[in-house]
């Protein structure tokens, strides 16, 4: 085993499985990048550690200096992990829209919470926007170093590196990557990379069929965590996209039900979401490509969520 000098060193270079059971009739070969293996168990501790050390090597972010954020759970709590490893206090915007365990995650990491109420538990451009001001002013209020997500582009660096990962761990044998969009950084940041070492790549966006927004649809609500801001993102790069897939609130937690019960793999909406678009690639490929998609975050993030109970 390897020694780490802190807590930080173990981001990143997760495993990749494949499907065993799922869509194993289509004949193409379907892998997950286990993100669960992160030190919050999810991948969000990628761009939170880039979106810190970048701002701390050209002085945006001074030593000590406290840290805000606007998230709808997973980058909270890696935001608070890697503040408190580096010592940096954060008081982050979030919702009850969220997973009550991301929520006390974040606080056991010493985070300081400032949560809006949603309409009903369900995310939404309005809710989105709320927070987004809210942070704004914690910012103005304070002093405080504000990593802005939906803009900070220092996060693409942490998605490159992770596409190099999954390069070397397929032996460049990749032919689509499916992404769910939040802030767009890993679907952009993974595809930039993947494009660069092989130009045939079919890149696939996947967004809540009830808030389709980036293929057009009218904006709404839905519950799945961290993703379908209900606007066009500002990281969003259309022209890096071949094909945009929308899946349902239900479908996605229904496929995190499957995965778990059939594959022993528990991840939360996002990653159900992520693995029906997967498969649905998968059905235009010819046997034997390869598919590699995302399990973004441990279901052990959702479990006080009445859904993941049935």
């Amino acid at each position: 085993m390897t020694l780490l000098r802190d807590p930080l060193d173990g981001v990143g270079n997760t495993s990749l499985v494949p499907l065993r059971t799922i869509g194993r009739e289509l004949g193409v070969r379907i892998l997950l990048k286990l993100e669960s293996e992160n030190p919050t168990g999810s991948m969000k501790d990628r761009m939170a550690l880039a979106m810190i050390e970048e701002a701390e090597a050209d002085g945006r972010l001074r030593p000590g200096q406290p840290v805000v954020e606007y998230t709808g759970g997973s980058t909270g709590v890696s935001l608070a992990f890697v503040c408190a490893v580096k010592r940096h206090p954060i008081r982050i915007v979030t919702s009850d829209a969220f997973s009550r365990e991301k929520l006390d995650h974040m606080v056991a990491l010493g985070a300081e919470l400032d949560v809006v109420p949603s309409d009903d538990g369900r995310m939404t451009a309005q809710l989105t926007r709320i927070m987004v001001e809210r942070a704004r002013a914690v910012t103005e209020e304070t002093g405080a170093y504000w990593t802005d997500q939906l803009r900070n582009m220092d996060q693409l660096s942490a998605y490159h590196r992770m596409a190099g990962e999954v390069w070397s761990q397929t032996g460049g044998a990749v032919d689509a990557w499916v992404q769910s969009v939040g802030t767009s950084g890993s679907l952009r940041g993974v595809a930039e990379e993947l494009l660069e070492r092989r130009a045939g790549l079919r890149v696939v966006a996947v967004e809540p069929a009830e808030s389709a927004v980036l293929s057009g649809g009218p904006s709404g609500g839905h519950k799945i965590d961290g993703v379908g801001a209900g606007f066009v993102v500002p990281l969003w790069r259309g022209d890096l996209v071949h094909q945009i897939e929308r899946v349902s609130t239900e479908e996605a937690l229904t496929m995190a039900l499957r995965l778990g019960r059939e594959e022993g793999l528990f991840g939360g909406t996002s990653t159900g979401a992520n693995v029906v678009a997967a498969l649905r690639v998968a059905e235009g490929m010819p046997k034997g490509a390869t598919v590699v998609t995302v399990l973004c975050d441990t279901g052990m993030k959702y479990l006080s969520n009445p859904a993941f109970q049935r």
